[in-house]
């Protein structure tokens, strides 16, 4: 019987490695480092499926914050409307939760640089949420942290891709 050599896209890399290069190492070693089974001898595909679950709940959390939002925004129409561009910029229809799961059927076909390319535009539609696209909001609402928790995610999937791209 013969052994198959290891696939480049089943190498590891040192969690390190991965989290120095992001905007918040902390957060990027605390989500890498919580991985059931631990991240230490983890390849690249189970971390990349693991980050891509939680950016997924991460942005449901997003959803859910954003929905609570619009309710409570009452009569501001400034406020509703801004929640309502940042609900279709989250929407599993046309926004970033839509995105992560093509992120993850990339991962799946082994199309690394389209899962680079979707984890950018998952962080094109945090920027458009919160830059208020039209007319700027000032958001005095948790929002922005939550988004602020997505886009590091998702940085933390791009980071992890370019190391499937080139290993």
């Amino acid at each position: 019987m013969r052994i198959k050599p290891t696939s480049s896209a089943s190498k590891v890399v040192d969690v390190n490695d991965i989290c120095n290069q992001v905007r918040d190492p902390s957060l990027c070693s605390s989500i890498l480092n919580s991985k059931p089974g631990g991240a230490k001898g983890a390849d690249l595909i189970s971390l990349a499926q693991y980050t891509i679950g939680v950016g997924r709940a991460k942005a449901i959390d997003t959803i859910n914050l954003i929905n609570t939002l619009i309710t409570k925004s009452g009569s501001d129409p400034n406020a509703k409307n801004h929640y309502k561009s940042c609900l279709k910029h989250f929407s599993k229809e046309e926004g970033a939760l839509n995105v992560i799961d093509y992120v993850e059927e990339s991962l799946k076909k082994g199309d690394y640089l389209n899962m680079s390319a979707a984890s950018r535009a998952i962080m094109i539609d945090i920027d458009d949420c919160i830059s208020g696209e039209d007319t700027p909001y000032d958001d005095k609402s948790e929002l922005p942290r939550y988004t602020d928790n997505v886009e590091k995610v998702a940085h933390i999937i791009v980071i992890i891709s370019t190391y499937l791209i080139h290993n």
